[in-house]
């Protein structure tokens, strides 16, 4: 940790992943920077820590190497509905099962490497004209960042919590000592929830439970997924049961003034998309863009288009999954025609341009009619 200074280019309230990237994109244009945040590293958070070939892709762009903080990769995606699967492996790259703590212990190193101020256990009280206010007294900037979440105190002092879309499910995870039977990330399927599991080493996984229901905990959702619960009976858990919200948050503005807000508190796209690092590593390449041009309305414009085809996504995904009738049907087209599954993961991680979609909607209609 390095000590305060009173006035710095780029002051980043939230020293997460979405934080320590802005910080490090920030860096790279040559801006001073400084990160604070109340926690110390390394810094978790329950998400189901599968990292999509264009997250990797978005990451190296910044300079951060995923791959130096370990993990798995994993070659591409199996949807699991009953007896029915689907499978296809990624056309470019690979995706990678990264703890996320070892995730945030990288960052914040490289963060460091880079020559950022790393403020830890320092609360902000407040914005201010031109700056910030910590406990320990006022730090001038010209720009302030919100990275501090879904519940961001930032994105409330700015006054950006007006939401065009806000909806939330709720997430649960913990890891397993056992060995990866599959070289893909699955995704599991039952009527209004999901159950995602990642291989993070090569005797650890990760599973992690989204639904609608709050109540629904680990042990009781895997009764609903027979064959999965039968391969965990005798695994051991690593790791006790942890908590979250998956949001779905679209907001009007991103910015006001001099303050912009990145990764979660600039709003979100529901977990069942697995782009949420991948957004956060582009929202910080797209501000640091917009710094360097003095004019955050362009970042503004950006954030709309980097989150157009997840959102677009994460409703597809989550009108199969309140749909059981209709998920049936494109289970049973994907499982018979592989090439349908394969097109439709190259448009999630952007391989292919989203309007194809269309050429996958009429060729499961069309095996409908024809079944």
């Amino acid at each position: 940790m390095t000590p305060p200074s009173k006035a710095t280019d780029v002051f980043v309230v939230g020293g997460g992943p979405a934080g320590l990237a802005a910080a490090i994109a920030a860096r790279r244009i040559g801006l001073d920077v400084t990160v604070a945040d109340w926690s110390r590293p390394p810094i978790d958070k329950a998400c189901g820590e599968g990292i999509m070939p264009d997250g990797i892709a978005a990451a190296t762009a910044l300079g951060i190497r995923l791959e130096d903080a370990g993990g798995f990769p994993f070659s591409g995606i199996r949807f699991c509905d009953g007896d029915r699967q689907a499978a296809a492996d990624f056309p470019n790259g690979y995706g990678l099962g990264l703890r996320r703590t070892a995730l945030h212990r990288l960052m914040a190193e490289q963060a460091h490497a880079a020559g950022v101020r790393l403020l830890w256990d320092t609360r902000v009280a407040g914005l201010r004209e031109g700056g910030v206010d910590l406990e320990s007294g006022p730090v001038r900037a010209r720009w302030v960042v919100g990275a501090d979440g879904g519940n961001s105190q930032v994105r409330r002092w700015a006054r950006l919590d007006a939401c065009l879309h806000n909806t939330r499910r709720f997430g649960f995870r913990r890891h397993y000592r056992v060995g990866a039977w599959s070289d893909s990330m699955e995704l599991h399927w039952a009527h209004e929830c999901q159950l995602y599991v990642t291989p993070v080493a090569p005797e650890e996984i990760c599973v992690a439970l989204v639904g609608r229901d709050s109540s629904l905990r680990l042990e009781r959702a895997l009764a609903l997924f027979p064959a999965l619960k039968a391969r965990l009976a005798s695994a051991h858990a690593t790791t006790a049961e942890r908590g979250g919200i998956s949001a779905s948050r679209r907001l009007k503005s991103v910015y006001r003034g001099r303050v912009a807000l990145v990764g979660d508190a600039s709003g979100t796209v529901d977990a069942i998309t697995g782009e949420g690092l991948c957004l956060l590593f582009e929202h910080a390449a797209a501000l640091a863009r917009a710094m360097a041009a003095d004019d955050l309305a362009i970042y503004q414009a950006e954030h709309r288009r980097i989150g157009r085809r997840p959102a677009l996504m994460a409703d597809l995904l989550l009108t199969l999954g309140r749909s059981r009738g209709l998920r049936e049907r494109v289970m049973k087209a994907m499982a018979g025609d592989a090439s349908l599954f394969a097109r439709m993961l190259a448009i999630h991680i952007g391989e292919r341009p989203a309007w194809d979609l269309a050429g996958v909607g009429l060729r499961i209609g069309w095996q409908f009619l024809h079944s």
